[in-house]
């Protein structure tokens, strides 16, 4: 079978756990799924280094799509209008598109993946425009798709609820961590890689997340604030800045030593994996997620996670975490003493339950329950193209 993958959404660095998925996932299904030929229909950000990754694997070809995803009108336009020739030329059986959209007028039946409808709980994320326009192409592409993938129990219902799709239609492939987390780095390079990002030697709460305002950062911040005559740890986050930096900024005036928040827009694997391990906790405030990949992140490193009780997190989290009202800075505060006073022995237990529970996901099984998907939507169906009308509301 003939697997044709829309990458246009993909601008390499800005998207976040979307393209992890894309990328862990793509590399399980050339190794694992070998039977399956893909074809990348690439755009003009991503086309080199997707070429580079995964250039070796004979079963992969590309297909470029002359695009800038940058332009977000221009990819929308594209990805609707020119997208479904490309997709005729190449002969693909089936179309998967793992962000969100997808041509509206498919020529091959179609699969999308859905990380989560954050766009409608959470609309204070986007422009209006972009609201609008993202309602109507992820609304769009949950009707017209075969089959709708998304990461949890949690965007199913969110899915099945806010679109008025048949829950048949929709498949739960749960994203992982990548094992490297787990691996323990070498003490003394941890040290040093730290020591040479951070410039100091003090304990610290780690935070990763871009500043979305339904990632809640300035929640966070507020309960370290709360907290900073108390503990002698540094604060570091890990995330670029987005809409809700104007409450970030606003809850570090409340900083007596702005030195104990140190903050990384972007860093190479190996020292975001030495701040995870390195870590005294990692503090998650989120309100809103489809999966929560920094979860399973910290926990093969061996972090504690202090998160909240909203959306996907209790799920996969489970009860490794410790949850804390997203609304009360003073909760989240006190969760983080609670974690701070754990005694070695305690901290080991749960260190190793929440380890083992990590391990539960993989990579393999996300592309395998994928795979069974694609192949699923490629099946002939008798009476029209397949695509069934979604379940009345």
């Amino acid at each position: 079978m003939k697997i044709g993958i829309n990458t246009l959404f993909l601008i390499p660095g800005e998207v976040g756990g979307t393209e992890t998925y894309l990328r862990e996932t793509l590399s399980r299904l050339a190794e694992e799924h070998q039977d399956l030929d893909l074809v990348l229909f690439t755009n003009d950000e991503n086309g080199t280094q997707l070429k580079d990754r995964y250039g070796g694997y004979k079963q992969i070809r590309f297909a470029p799509v002359p695009c800038r995803a940058a332009n977000r009108y221009q990819r929308i336009l594209v990805e609707q209008f020119a997208l479904p020739r490309h997709v005729r030329e190449a002969g693909v059986d089936v179309l998967w598109s793992p962000g969100y959209t997808m041509p509206l007028r498919c020529p091959v039946p179609g699969v999308t993946t859905v990380h989560d409808m954050q766009f409608r709980r959470h609309p204070e994320d986007l422009s209006f425009q972009a609201r609008v326009a993202t309602s109507f192409l992820v609304n769009g592409a949950c009707r017209r798709s075969r089959l709708v993938l998304v990461p949890s129990a949690f965007s199913r219902d969110e899915v099945v609820t806010l679109t008025g799709i048949a829950p048949d239609l929709v498949r739960v492939t749960p994203y992982a961590a990548d094992p490297s987390f787990g691996i323990p780095m070498p003490q003394i390079e941890s040290v040093r890689r730290i020591a040479n990002l951070t410039g100091r030697g003090t304990p610290y709460l780690l935070m990763v997340s871009n500043t979305y305002p339904h990632k809640n950062i300035d929640g966070g911040l507020r309960a370290f604030v709360a907290l900073q005559r108390q503990i002698p740890h540094d604060l570091i986050l890990v995330g670029k800045p987005r809409l809700g930096e104007p409450q970030v900024e606003e809850a570090l005036t409340g900083l007596e030593d702005r030195r104990r928040f140190i903050r990384f827009q972007r860093l190479k694997r190996q020292d975001l994996i030495a701040l995870y391990q390195g870590a005294a906790a990692m503090v998650f405030p989120s309100k809103y997620e489809g999966f929560g990949l920094p979860l399973l992140e910290a926990m093969l490193a061996g972090t504690p996670v202090i998160a909240t009780r909203c959306a996907s997190i209790p799920e996969v989290g489970a009860e490794h975490v410790w949850t804390a009202d997203p609304d009360s800075p003073a909760d989240i505060a006190a969760r983080i003493r609670e974690v701070l006073a754990l005694d070695a022995d305690e901290r080991a237990r749960r260190r190793d339950a929440a380890r083992l529970h990590a391990v539960g996901f993989s990579w393999s099984r996300t592309a395998h329950l994928t795979a069974q998907a694609l192949r699923e939507a490629g099946e002939p169906r008798h009476g029209g193209d397949g695509v069934r009308a979604p379940a009345a509301r």
